[in-house]
């Protein structure tokens, strides 16, 4: 019987794939024994009845034998002996494809060719070793995001396995199928950091085409290129590729980068100026020189500096003395000599 279980098992595996192989070699089993168990046992026994041969079968079967069915003659115990033995082949079977289902799972996984299930996600397109480990980490930190990494196919596995929140993508990032796998239609920011800017601006048409309406951040090379980005979708926010930190201050809050850029930019509906405290300034706080300076000038006081050196954005009840530095921005630069008149 061994041996005809072993034939068989050869010949279901090259015919049947996957899970049927299994549930097949048992069904064999099953049919062919209680049909031997009924012409061995005698009619007395009722162990092939079947209401009962199925509860026989199952716990002989799985090897845990209660005892509260079995047989009573020899050939009948040899015919036990053979579901004892396909029970052992069949669960030995249903492990290996449930190990080997497991491990093809992860596998795929870690090849980044699965199809992801995410959403409000960021899509962080592009893999540079330390550079996007920084980005990852920043995207990542206190659970804030889960990020879909996706990469080239030079990159063979997950580059980050072990980092929480992290779903590995890996092929054409300009492809429909990578934009498709990431879930790129239901993501709520897609960071684009190509190669060069010819690949970024190629990679944001399939982004844009993927999920029109999703914040859509671009590291640039040559920041001139902008607009060209902007043909492609009007709310894109660029990125100076030297500067990774801003990728992911955009896709954390999103308008920052707009900020700065009118902040560094002599066009802007506001630029950043300095003056020094001149005597007779009434306000002694950083509290009070924000108020006064918004109200007055319609400004925004950024930073003070003194002895104590630079502080951005400092607590209100900093004392601000004679000669301390305010930085602060407006629309147009301010005369010192107006803030010891002005109350």
């Amino acid at each position: 019987m061994p041996f005809l279980i072993q034939r068989l098992s050869r010949v279901l595996r090259v015919r049947l794939r996957g899970w049927r192989l299994p549930l097949a070699v048992a069904l064999v089993v099953f049919l062919s024994s209680w049909a031997a168990m009924a012409l061995a046992e005698p009619a007395g026994s009722g162990i092939a009845d079947p209401d009962t041969y199925w509860w026989y079968f199952l716990v002989t079967a799985a090897t845990v034998g209660y005892g509260d069915f079995f047989p009573v003659s020899t050939a009948g115990r040899i015919v036990g002996l053979y579901v004892i033995v396909g029970g052992i082949v069949t669960l030995t079977l249903l492990f290996t494809q449930l190990a080997n289902g497991l491990q093809s799972g992860k596998g795929k996984r870690l090849r980044g060719v699965v199809q992801l299930d995410l959403s409000d996600h960021v899509v962080l397109l592009g893999w540079f070793p330390g550079r996007t480990e920084r980005i990852v980490a920043e995207l990542t930190a206190d659970g804030r995001f889960q990020v879909a990494l996706c990469a080239w196919d030079d990159v063979s596995e997950n580059p980050l396995p072990d980092v929480p929140g992290v779903h590995f993508v890996r092929g054409d990032l300009s492809q429909e199928d990578v934009m498709r796998r990431a879930c790129v239609a239901t993501a709520r920011t897609a960071v684009i950091d190509g190669r060069d800017d010819n690949e970024t601006l190629a990679i944001a048409v399939a982004v844009d085409h993927a999920n029109p309406g999703i914040h859509l951040v671009a590291a640039l090379r040559d920041l001139g290129r902008r607009e060209n980005l902007r043909y492609v979708n009007a709310g894109v926010q660029a990125v100076q590729w030297h500067m990774p930190y801003l990728l992911t201050e955009e896709a954390s809050d999103p308008g920052i980068t707009q900020i700065y850029n009118d902040l560094m930019s002599s066009g802007g509906n506001g630029n950043t100026y300095s003056l020094r405290v001149p005597p007779g300034f009434p306000h002694a706080t950083f509290g009070d020189c924000q108020m006064h300076f918004g109200r007055t000038f319609g400004a925004t006081v950024l930073a003070v500096r003194d002895d104590g050196g630079l502080v951005v954005s400092p607590p209100w009840e900093r004392p601000v003395s004679q000669g301390s530095t305010l930085y602060y921005v407006a629309g147009s630069r301010i005369d010192a000599r107006r803030l010891a008149t002005r109350r």
